[in-house]
């Protein structure tokens, strides 16, 4: 039988972190092991309690979601910190992601919805909110209008290039495989040398610093 998922539950307003807790420790698969009220007090309870999962609101007094992520990031880097706000503004989702988050969600998805997001974060699964997702590609430039491929010091080659660019549009390897004729395999391990040259922990990232670059 698998373990159940640590979670630990952070929000400075007392209502909603409790409600988020009592509604996940009632579900199949999920202990909550702890409450924090701001980035601060989550970082030291990551670090004591070592949970799998943190749901971390964004905007928190003293030290806020965004730097919390950068902080555990360092100091407890085996946990995926999902940001769980009700503010999809994509300036809070770049800074959120650029700091490591694993994901972005918004609070009013359903109790059974936030249980299976859990579950898919320790399985090491990216989320963003749809409607999240949609505000932040509005927000990237028009993507007919092609920009210089970045410099030497990133280091890829046009091959990478185009796949980076690919993979930033949502496109799966297969997908990508095919608009390129390439094998599959040969697609994952391009993506795996584009993550690990640009120091990227997963496509969301990537999709991110494609945008950085003007790829996109």
């Amino acid at each position: 039988m698998e373990p159940d998922v640590r979670v630990l539950v952070v929000d400075d307003q007392r209502l909603i972190r409790d409600g988020i807790a009592s509604l996940l420790s009632v579900r199949a698969g999920i202990a909550v092991v702890g409450t924090a009220v701001d980035g601060r007090d989550a970082v030291a309870k990551a670090v004591e309690l070592r949970p799998d999962v943190v749901l971390m609101d964004v905007r928190m007094p003293e030290v806020d979601g965004v730097e919390a992520v950068a902080v555990l990031r360092g100091r407890a880097p085996e946990c995926r910190v999902v940001m769980l706000t009700t503010f999809d503004d994509e300036e809070y989702v770049v800074q959120a992601l650029r700091a490591g988050a694993s994901g972005y969600l918004l609070k009013d998805l359903p109790a059974e919805e936030l249980a299976q997001a859990v579950r898919l974060a320790h399985a090491g699964v990216t989320q963003l909110d749809s409607s999240v997702a949609r505000r932040l590609t509005a927000a990237l430039p028009d993507p007919g209008v092609r920009a210089a491929p970045p410099g030497p010091a990133v280091a890829l080659s046009p091959r990478e290039i185009d796949i980076l660019r690919l993979v930033a549009h949502g496109h799966t390897n297969r997908e990508i495989a095919a608009r390129l004729f390439l094998s599959e395999g040969t697609v994952k391990n391009h993506v795996s040398r584009i993550l690990s040259r640009l120091a990227l922990r997963d496509r969301t990232q990537a999709a991110v610093r494609a945008r950085d670059l003007g790829l996109l």
